[in-house]
């Protein structure tokens, strides 16, 4: 299952997120839900370096299924806008594959 937290300011705004574990949908290189969820999260984080100045911070693994991302600078509106249409997209694939895959919480920080 991969897990993913979801990180919130006072603001309510989404200053960053972490993915865990790998969904097992179906065997490594053709499981649909893993490869949804890093297209997501990898265009997410293109998309703030190159289309703001946002500062951020990236831990990742891809052997064991991991990355974490933190806005570390004041959040721009395009930013904003991002993160959000990344959670959206985790959202639609939480609806559609159930908890079974991907599980998502949300963090206040």
């Amino acid at each position: 299952m991969i897990k993913v937290s979801i990180y919130k300011n006072a603001e309510n705004l989404i200053t960053g997120f972490k993915l865990s574990g790998h969904a097992d949908y179906s065997e490594y290189g053709s499981d649909v839900v893993c490869a949804a969820v890093s297209a997501l999260a990898i265009n997410t984080i293109n998309s703030i370096e190159n289309f703001t100045s946002d500062k951020f911070r990236i831990e990742q693994d891809e052997k064991n299924g991991f990355l974490e991302f933190h806005v570390i600078s004041s959040m721009s509106n395009n930013a904003n806008l991002l993160l959000s249409s990344l959670a959206l997209g985790l959202q639609g694939i939480e609806d559609d594959y159930t908890n079974k895959y991907i599980k998502i919480t949300q963090i206040k920080s």
